[in-house]
C-alpha cells in the first residue's frame, strides 16, 4: 500500500499552465504504475495519463496529448503532471493513483488513491 498527496491545484486563466505533484509514501513506490485521473461535478472520474514503474513509458487521453506530460521521480517518490494551454474543459479534482497493473487507462485497477486536488480553469 502507498500513501498519496497532491498538490499543486489552483485558478487559472484558460491557455494558463500548472503543475500537479503528487507525494508518495512507502519504500515501495517505484513498483507501481502511476495516473492521474480527473472529474468534474457530476462526471464520472476520466482517464488524464500514466506512467509506468522507471518512467520509460507514458500513455495520455486523447483530450490532453501534446498538453499535459507525466513524469516521476523515484528518488523523491514524486509524480507530476505538467498541464499547459489549459482549457476552460480541464476544470476538475485531479487525483493521483497507484497500480500494479501495467499502463491502465482504467480507475478500477489503480489500488490507492490521493485526497484529490481542485484545477479550475477560467475564461
Amino acid at each position: 500500500q502507498v500513501q498519496l498527496v497532491e498538490s499543486g491545484g489552483g485558478l487559472v486563466q484558460a491557455g494558463g499552465s500548472l503543475r500537479l505533484s503528487c507525494a508518495a509514501s512507502g519504500r515501495t513506490f517505484s513498483s507501481y504504475n502511476m495516473g492521474w485521473f480527473r472529474q468534474a461535478p457530476g462526471k464520472e472520474r476520466e482517464f488524464v495519463s500514466t506512467i509506468n514503474q522507471n518512467g520509460g513509458r507514458t500513455v495520455y487521453a486523447d483530450s490532453v496529448k501534446g498538453r499535459f506530460t507525466i513524469s516521476r521521480d523515484n528518488a523523491k517518490n514524486m509524480v507530476y503532471l505538467q498541464m499547459n494551454s489549459l482549457k476552460l474543459e480541464d476544470t476538475a479534482v485531479y487525483y493521483c493513483g497507484a497500480s500494479r497493473i501495467y499502463i491502465s487507462r482504467r480507475w478500477l485497477d489503480y489500488d490507492d488513491w490521493g485526497q484529490g486536488t481542485q484545477v479550475t480553469v477560467s475564461s
